[in-house]
């Protein structure tokens, strides 16, 4: 995937998952992409990891494993800052 793709999927997968998860999600359009970005990652290593797939394009099937991954990412971000 090319870089524009993967911010596009970062910023879809980073806000679908700030509307999912519960809690003070303050943060910005890049903070947005960044979390999408790093949550797509996480969720492809996961996903890999468990036989399940992996993050290889612009598709339906990526889309949401980089959207559990983010929401994965939000949940760790939401534990570690309570603290």
């Amino acid at each position: 995937m090319g870089i524009l793709s993967w911010i596009i999927l970062g910023l879809l997968a980073g806000v679908l998952a700030k509307w999912i998860m519960p809690g003070n999600n303050s943060s910005g359009i890049i903070m947005t992409m960044i979390l999408g970005i790093v949550g797509a990652v996480v969720g492809g290593y996961i996903s890999t990891f468990f036989g399940m797939g992996k993050v290889d394009g612009f598709n339906f099937g990526s889309f949401i494993i980089a959207v559990v991954g983010a929401m994965i990412v939000l949940f760790v971000y939401h534990k570690i800052s309570n603290q």
